[in-house]
């Protein structure tokens, strides 16, 4: 599902228009990306939550020449699903056949 189809379905499932639940989606994104930045978490319970994560400088390789190099250390977001999201994904991947 790409952004188009999920502001899709948020107009489906409410009574807003698409040009609003774009809107509404837009926000609430920016939101999450704002308060991430500035250090602070987002959770949504039963849904997840949104933090930063510090990731130490390490050692890597460069594929092509397989010559070491170094990695700065850098703070990354990080997603952590709650249970209900990942009860509901582990739920309808019993459901799928192949």
């Amino acid at each position: 599902m790409n952004k188009a189809e999920l502001i899709e379905a948020i107009a489906d499932k409410t009574d807003l228009s698409k040009t609003a639940s774009g809107k509404a989606l837009d926000a609430v994104i920016e939101t999450i990306v704002h308060a991430v930045a500035k250090g602070d978490g987002v959770s949504l319970v039963g849904f997840g939550s949104f933090k930063a994560a510090a990731r130490a400088a390490r050692e890597g390789k460069n594929p092509k020449t397989g010559e070491k190099i170094k990695i700065a250390a850098t703070t990354v977001p990080k997603f952590s699903a709650g249970a209900n999201f990942k009860a509901a994904v582990a739920t309808a991947k019993g459901k799928k056949k192949k």
